[in-house]
């Protein structure tokens, strides 16, 4: 036996013995400070062999026993503190992983609360502080030779990660503050990079290092859903210490290669949602993509296709990413190609979430403005097959928005790669959401993602508007400079600049044509005249004229309906369609019952286009919606009688205007002495509430049933079960507000019966406008149905809409859709409560 292992195996035992059984304080201190030679922290260490032999076969077994000793009792031997000093200092100067998994170990087995508890808690937060965890990683990261090596790492991989768990648990309310996730994984966080410090000043000096155990610390960390906290200080740090370091630049890259794969995922959405951008992406992770399966799989399909929830600037950081080095692109080429294949999916048009269909569209579009002509040249057939697949499906889906981002990735996508012919134009509104797509097709030429020449001319439109306003500009500016006149003109001596200029805001253009003045006269001139003048001055005279005279309008309201329906725009006449859909509601409203009876007849009719039968659903809402409102009648005489919807003639307007003209001193002078007098009981001023019969009440049937009876029954140009499935969505949001508008009516309860009918056969179209129509036609029935006619008629059909209500909130892609499920959810719980009081 070796007579210096022999010394310390006898010193250590003689030490315990003493600690366990003497009271005495001074040899107890004396016991300490000899032991603590073999940490190197006296004036007379102990030799380097003995000091190894402590620190790897004695120290864990020590620091157990001044465990079982730790008392308040046994503390306060010392009243100056220099006991509870010395037995700190045993756990902070020493090897720190043992030092930590021993504290760990007493913390998780002593009962608590207690003091012995709190005392060990308060020493591992004094750990934590003097960067003892970083020391912790330093060593794991040395070569090491011991035995059992692999299983003391796996051992403080857990403890290390776990620490707020575990704390949590044992603390409870009396946890410490540095011990809860948010600050513990940023002071992690920070010996992370101490750890990496070392390793890197350790390599500059010819030592070999590993950076396995940092991996496997931030990959464990980020599958635990903290990638924030972490890499929230990290990032930054590994930026700045990157930006000018090939070495610090190949140590991050190793240390991303030895992420386990299970942890791969997360560490790398992490890390893209957290850079600043594609060049510190690129300095981080390298080329990480072409090394590893996993995180090749992450970036170009996980991120793109799946994780839809990023932002636009995490979508430009990856695949500008991808667009930096020469050996990455290909990856880029291949996004792309994938990309625009799921956007041409009608399955994917048709199911995925709004959302992900905008992201899917801006990643696109990114794409196009990272990648060169000649890139886009070897794979124009692919590209262009998938652009007229995704521009049908997008054109033929029934949001506005899916077709809008249809129009304007075509767009940008076949001035792109197509520049033989003209590229595709779209008309579509021109609001944040447009301007934005626009804007990331727009070619990046910053830092290592400059494209090549002559291929990266921006988007079409986006170039137009900017030309628009450059153009702009010029002339505004041409104009302010003025202009020098020749020295021959007369332009001095006829000059008209001293007088002032005659105000002409209000002067109105003179019409040769006069307005009809009945409505059979303007069923003439809308049908057979050829003076577009006069035809138009009919179109805007006609509202008034059925407001006017409701009996003339009773005798020829079908006719009337028939020719507004097919009515065509002959000329350029400002406002057109609202012109007709106006006449043609205020005819309904006159003769609602013969009126709706034919349009809602024509709706199922052959030879109609799909613009007018939903013109015939909206005419029938708005008609209804005028019918159901109190007073509708007096309004419209008050309406006719003022002059409004073309009725007013330029001599009575003359007549108001100085009425009007001349009355504007006098209600100046009156509201001056409202202003000055002071009156005790005059009260609130009351407004007079509209009141009258609810119109609709008697003619509800012939808006409502005609139009839900045939929707199953396919025409040779319409199936509304088949491709028209716009107009189905038109129709079931027609039918559920026709049935919020029928509330308190007696035919409401057959009307709920039929639309619960129709909103069960249709509860698993594809199509999310239907979707959002029916629910919200279920809304209506439990808004409008009177509740004991609901629970007693309709007990059975709201037992099964309630279980499909509850599984569309749970289930169904659309937000919109699971928020009127919940909403429909709620109302049928009201009701219940109402109806069904809880008994005390």
């Amino acid at each position: 036996m070796d007579p210096a292992q022999s010394a310390v195996r006898l010193t250590v035992r003689e030490a315990i013995h003493t600690l366990s059984s003497c009271k005495d304080i001074g040899l107890i201190l004396s016991t300490l400070e000899f032991l603590k030679r073999y940490l190197g922290e006296t004036k007379n260490p102990a030799l380097p062999e003995e000091q190894e032999e402590f620190e790897t076969v004695h120290y864990s077994a020590f620091l157990r026993c001044l465990v079982s000793k730790l008392s308040p009792v046994w503390l306060e031997l010392s009243p100056d503190g220099q006991l509870e000093e010395l037995w700190d200092s045993f756990f902070l100067k020493g090897p720190a992983d043992q030092a930590f998994l021993v504290l760990m170990e007493a913390i998780e087995s002593t009962a608590g609360p207690s003091f012995c508890l709190m005392k060990m808690a308060q020493l591992l937060a004094n750990f934590l502080s003097q960067n003892r965890m970083a020391a912790i990683m330093e060593e794991q990261c040395r070569p090491q030779k011991k035995p059992g090596f692999p299983l003391l790492q796996q051992t403080l991989l857990n403890k290390v990660v776990g620490l707020p768990d575990h704390l949590g648990n044992r603390l409870q309310q009396d946890n410490l503050t540095l011990f809860f996730p948010q600050n513990y994984f940023r002071l992690l966080g920070e010996e992370v990079v101490r750890a990496l410090q070392v390793i890197v000043d350790a390599l500059r000096g010819g030592l070999d290092c590993s950076v396995s155990f940092v991996s496997q610390v931030l990959g464990k960390i980020c599958i635990q859903g903290r990638q924030k906290e972490i890499l929230d200080v990290l990032v930054p740090q590994l930026t700045a210490l990157t930006q000018g370091s090939c070495l610090w630049q190949r140590v991050c890259w190793r240390l991303m290669e030895q992420i386990p794969d299970r942890a791969m995922e997360a560490v790398l959405t992490g890390l893209v949602v957290a850079a600043p951008g594609p060049e510190v992406l690129s300095r981080l992770l390298g080329n990480l993509v072409l090394k590893s399966k996993k995180a090749q799989f992450v970036m170009t399909r996980k991120l793109l296709f799946l994780q839809y929830q990023h932002t636009t600037s995490t979508l430009q950081s990856l695949l500008g990413y991808l667009a930096m080095d020469s050996q990455r692109r290909p990856l880029l080429i291949q996004a792309l190609k994938e990309l625009l294949e799921t956007w041409g999916s009608s399955s994917a048009v048709r199911h995925a979430p709004l959302a992900q269909q905008h992201y899917l569209s801006a990643a696109i579009l990114v794409c196009l403005a990272h990648l060169g002509e000649p890139e886009l040249r070897d794979s124009q057939d692919e590209l262009l097959g998938s652009m007229m697949a995704g521009v049908k499906c997008h054109l033929d889906s029934s949001l506005p928005t899916v077709r809008r981002l249809g129009m304007i990735v075509a767009e940008v996508l076949s001035s792109r790669i197509h520049r033989e012919g003209p590229p595709l134009r779209f008309q579509y509104e021109d609001d944040k959401l447009s301007r934005e797509l626009l804007a990331l097709a727009t070619p990046c030429t910053a830092g290592g993602s400059t494209l090549e020449a002559g291929g990266s001319s921006p988007a079409p439109a986006a170039t137009e508007i900017l030309e628009k306003t450059v153009d702009g500009e010029v002339e505004s500016a041409n104009s302010s400079v003025p202009q020098v006149r020749p020295q021959d003109s007369d332009s001095d001596l006829d000059s008209d600049d001293e007088f002032i200029p005659y105000d002409m805001s209000g002067d109105k253009e003179l019409r040769s044509s006069k307005a009809p003045l009945y409505v059979r006269d303007c069923i003439e001139v809308l049908t057979s005249s050829e003076d577009m003048e006069r035809w138009e001055a009919a179109l805007r005279a006609l509202e008034g004229l059925v407001c006017k005279s409701p009996e003339a309008t009773q005798e020829v309201s079908v006719e009337l309906a028939k020719v507004l329906l097919h009515l065509e725009e002959r000329t350029c006449v400002s406002g057109f369609e609202g012109l007709r859909q106006r006449a043609l509601v205020a005819v309904t409203v006159m003769d609602p019952a013969r009126v709706a009876e034919y349009l809602t007849s024509q709706f199922y009719a052959l030879n109609y286009s799909l613009r007018q039968r939903m013109d015939i659903l909206d005419v029938l809402t708005l008609a209804a919606q005028e019918l159901s409102r109190p007073g509708h009648l007096k309004r419209h005489a008050q309406q006719v009688s003022s002059g409004s919807g073309g009725l007013c003639l330029p001599a009575q307007a003359a007549c108001q205007h100085d009425h009007t003209a001349g009355s504007g001193w006098r209600a100046v002078v009156e509201e001056r002495i409202r202003s000055k007098t002071r009156r005790f009981s005059k009260g609130f001023p009351r407004r007079e509430l509209a009141n009258g019969p609810n119109e609709f009440n008697s003619v509800a049937g012939y808006f409502f049933f005609p139009l839900i009876q045939h929707f199953d029954r396919p025409l040779v140009t319409f199936d509304l079960l088949g491709d028209d499935q716009l107009v189905l969505g038109r129709l079931t949001h027609t039918l559920g507000a026709l049935m919020y508008l029928a509330v308190n009516t007696t035919v409401a309860v057959s009307m709920g019966k039929a639309l619960l009918e129709f909103v069960w056969a249709l509860r698993f179209h594809v199509d999310i406008y239907v979707r959002r129509g029916l629910l919200s036609a279920v809304s209506s029935i439990l808004l409008s149905v009177p509740a004991e006619r609901l629970l007693g008629d309709l007990s059975e059909e709201l037992l099964e809409a309630r279980s499909w209500l509850a599984d569309v909130a749970e289930k169904d892609v659309d937000q919109d859709c699971r928020e009127q499920a919940v909403r429909a959810l709620l109302l049928l719980e009201r009701l219940k409560d109402r109806l069904l009081p809880i008994s005390p």
